[in-house]
């Protein structure tokens, strides 16, 4: 029976880690910090609970069922499963996330060299996705190319970062602002539920699953033990580095005042602490953290619609690729636009799903409950997208009362309640039974 060293070990570990930190991850703790101020660590416990948490919660769900999203969401029915799983793969796939990431890494790191006309993002995107083809056309040498390689790389500049950010602070604590002020904690909760990252994890699955067989390891019990040590070692490394930022922006109004997202918070850090050579390391590390993320991305979504549709992997390569290059020339604000209200939708029922996969066994008919309680956290999911939208004035004015309705989560006490309502007639029929 084949199993792991532990070299092997630690690099899936580290390449789980690096799949998960993208561009979005390392930008928006600064802003959060910068606003939350002297309450900054209330905000931060509030964030790592969703931005860390759940989605290391997500790879151990999945690591019991094959890494399958499509497993983990069968109570819903063959329709309603299948359609969650490729609405899921598409929207942090090649509809929004991939070619985000090359949006993003051209905006920060490359547009002060290059300016920001159509036809630069145009060659920088076809030379960006050309490299994740060449990487993602090979998924079995996914842990030596990513895990052994760009992983290490990746972190080694997010530890320079980080001590950076320790060794050479910026300047006094501020004031908390806006709704910092009066709860903290929840509007950390919310900020790192809106980084995406469960989304995220539930496409990663397979690529972990894969990368863990690629080795020859086909015990269920010790692919689902290695899984969860990755998902751990992740999660340790993704807090590391968001409490890292979170001390970079929290003294940063001296440097960045009242900078407008995590961005310039960043640029004006690293060019306090490195000089002129910040601008170029700050190039490094965006570049880095967004190329890793988009090959974890199109290497999960070609191994899905592969056997969905029968179709060549590296076909599917080539054509999911091709076609985040056409979306990534939209440009970053109107992709974040299109994207927002989708991804608001999506969030709820992927969550309620996620969590109730460990409860199955316990109920006669788990079909029932998880059917049932998915079903109002999307119907709240399709608010929160209405309201992402900017469509506020046409949702019935009950939604403006419901309790954390401002804080965007106006779907979890109907869904705790349906749940609770759920399980007692799940045991009722089950005692007539």
């Amino acid at each position: 029976m084949n199993q792991l060293r532990t070299g092997d070990i630690i690099a899936l570990g580290f390449m789980t880690f690096a799949l998960f930190i993208g561009a979005g991850n390392i930008i928006f703790p600064p802003i959060v910090a910068q606003q939350a101020g002297e309450h900054v660590w209330l905000a931060a416990f509030g964030f790592l609970i969703t931005a860390v948490g759940l989605p290391v919660i997500t790879i151990m769900a999945l690591s019991r069922m094959k890494g399958s999203i499509e497993i983990i969401s069968s109570p819903l029915g063959r329709f309603f499963s299948l359609l969650l799983t490729i609405v899921c793969y598409l929207s942090v796939g090649p509809l929004f996330a991939t070619p985000r990431t090359a949006t993003v890494s051209y905006e920060i790191g490359f547009a002060p060299y290059f300016g920001t006309s159509g036809s630069s993002l145009l060659i920088y995107s076809i030379v960006y996705f050309a490299f994740v083809t060449a990487v993602s056309l090979y998924p079995n040498k996914l842990l030596d190319t990513v895990g052994h390689v760009l992983a290490p790389l990746k972190i080694i500049a997010l530890a320079i970062l980080g001590i950076a950010a320790f060794a050479i602070p910026t300047g006094m604590i501020s004031a908390p602002v806006n709704n910092y002020i009066a709860s903290p904690v929840s509007e950390g909760f919310v900020s790192g539920y809106l980084t995406m990252d469960t989304l995220g994890a539930l496409v990663f699955g397979i690529v972990i699953i894969q990368a863990i067989q690629s080795r020859g390891v086909t015990d269920t019990k010790l692919i689902t033990r290695y899984a969860i040590i990755a998902s751990l070692i992740a999660g340790v490394g993704l807090t590391l580095v968001y409490i890292s930022l979170f001390k970079l922006g929290l003294g940063s109004h001296e440097v960045a005042p009242n900078a407008a997202n995590g961005a310039i918070i960043l640029h004006a850090y690293v060019q306090h602490a490195f000089g002129d050579y910040g601008s170029y390391f700050l190039t490094i590390l965006i570049f880095l953290a967004c190329m890793v993320t988009a090959i974890g991305l199109t290497c999960a979504c070609a191994e899905y619609f592969t056997e969905l549709t029968g179709l060549s992997y590296k076909l599917l390569v080539f054509i999911l690729t091709g076609f985040s290059l056409l979306i990534s020339n939209l440009g970053l604000t109107k992709l974040i636009a299109i994207s927002v209200p989708v991804l608001s939708a999506i969030y709820p029922p992927a969550i309620v799903v996620i969590m109730l996969s460990f409860f199955w066994k316990r109920w006669n008919n788990p079909s029932i409950v998880v059917g049932s309680v998915t079903a109002v956290a999307f119907l709240f999911g399709i608010f929160e997208a209405i309201k992402a939208a900017g469509f506020t004035a046409q949702l019935p004015t009950f939604i403006q009362h419901l309790p954390l309705n401002e804080q965007n989560l106006a779907w979890l006490l109907p869904s705790l309640i349906v749940l609770v309502f759920a399980i007692v007639v799940d045991r009722v029929s089950a005692s007539k039974d």
